[in-house]
């Protein structure tokens, strides 16, 4: 009955249009009721507890540094890197935003930012060349959820903490999987695209290159000092967005000079608006979380799905479909924070390792962020590129298509996450 307290009361508040957090809220509030512990104080305390974690500092800083790399120049100079090194093949330019998608993903962990950055500058370049647009725009949609799988992520930093699952092992265990959607990417392009008559650009000689790499070297590097540093322990993944946030603060503002005050001054107050967003739904959330607990829900579940236990594979074939359904009405962060609490002791019920089953839940909830209706990452890049929103989602379907087939070979083939992990650790 509890169960049907807690899904009945959740999706009737997001039914009438209540925003997630407050949703949230208000399904804590009907779980205390029902349980006979209403005390408000209890909600207060929670939520506090909950937003008071260290490793959530890493939130807005790596918000900040995604923030500071678009307006620093950072995000342009990788894309005219990548365009130097790839550009002048047929369909070059797709392939430049799977490149520069990969290496911005390795910087921020936020899809949204790097879909917008990678619209902005490609969709009007290849618009211009006689590209398809709409398939154009989609590729930048589905180049953007690669930045959540590939460390740093944000997705990984909220499931860690909301699932109590090492975030460091996430990082790591991401790299292997966010390649392979990047390849599944380049991959679909070149088909879809191979019959295109289009202008490439001119090969760039190598004199271009070199100047091109020489100015994007700084960018370049960041990467290398995040991922170096959380492997081998020169500093945590917290820590980590720390040294993100100020070095594309010192790239940006003294190596390139772009950034000046009043640039500065909007990077802050947009950080700070988004942090606010997702600190106040990672709060209510844990909340609800706290009430799933004592509630005994995550154990009930277990005694629903124990058919399943003995067959991991199965299992999680069911709670990725479950995930790619729900995603289509619920964004990344609230997903996260209201079921991977909930999945998590089944998860562990199962003796399925709980980093690949983090890395999964995150790539299903990824996938989820270019479906219809909701498509946070879709609505992004129409908005950026111009493109109605039904072109876009024509445009994205066969790399939503290539992005399943790599999630449906990780389900099937587990070893392919683990086994890099355990070498990784």
């Amino acid at each position: 009955m509890i169960i049907l307290v807690f899904l009945g009361s959740l999706f009737s508040t997001l039914a009438i249009g209540l925003p997630v957090a407050f949703a949230l809220l208000t399904t804590g509030i009907v779980l205390m009721t029902f349980m006979g512990m209403f005390n408000p104080q209890i909600i207060a305390q929670q939520m506090i507890t909950g937003a008071n974690t260290f490793t959530l500092l890493a939130i807005p800083f790596f918000l900040l540094a995604g923030e500071l790399m678009n307006a620093g120049g950072l995000s342009r100079r990788i894309v005219h890197f990548a365009v130097t090194c790839v550009g002048h093949i047929r369909g070059g330019l797709g392939f430049v935003a799977v490149m520069a998608a990969v290496i911005m993903a390795s910087m921020s962990g936020s899809a949204a930012a790097d879909s917008a950055a990678l619209a902005a500058i490609l969709v009007p370049m290849m618009r211009d060349a006689g590209y398809n647009v709409p398939r154009a725009a989609g590729l930048m949609a589905a180049g953007g959820i690669v930045a959540p799988v590939i460390p740093p992520s944000l997705a990984y930093i909220i499931f860690g903490v909301a699932a109590n699952v090492s975030i460091t092992g996430l990082f790591l265990g991401g790299i292997v999987p966010g390649l392979m959607m990047a390849v599944s990417l380049a991959l679909m392009w070149g088909f879809v695209a191979r019959k295109e008559k289009v202008e490439t650009l001119p090969k760039s000689s190598g004199s271009e290159r070199f100047k091109a790499a020489g100015a994007a070297v700084w960018a370049l590097f960041m990467p290398v000092i995040i991922l170096a540093g959380i492997r081998f322990g020169i500093f945590t993944p917290t820590e980590a967005a720390v040294v993100a946030a100020v070095y594309a603060l010192f790239v940006g503002g003294v190596v390139y000079r772009e950034l000046t005050w009043s640039s500065l001054y909007r990077v802050f107050v947009n950080a700070a608006k988004t942090t606010s967003i997702v600190m106040f739904l990672v709060a209510a959330a844990l909340v609800t979380s706290w009430l799933i607990t004592s509630a005994n829900i995550p154990n009930q579940l277990i005694g629903l799905v124990e058919p399943f236990i003995d067959n991991p594979r199965l299992l999680m074939f069911c709670i990725v479909l479950l995930l790619l359904v729900v995603g289509m009405v619920l964004d990344l962060a609230p997903t996260i924070l209201i079921f991977g609490p909930v999945l998590m002791p089944m998860i562990r019920a199962a003796e399925i390792d709980p980093i690949y089953f983090g890395i999964i839940f995150v790539m299903s909830t990824c996938i989820s962020l270019i479906t219809p209706p909701v498509g946070v990452v879709l609505n992004v890049v129409s908005g950026v590129s111009r493109v109605p929103m039904g072109k876009v989602v024509y445009g994205v379907l066969p790399f939503i298509l290539s992005q399943i087939i790599v999630l449906a070979l990780l389900v099937m083939f587990p070893e392919i996450v683990l086994t890099p992990l355990n070498w990784l650790r």
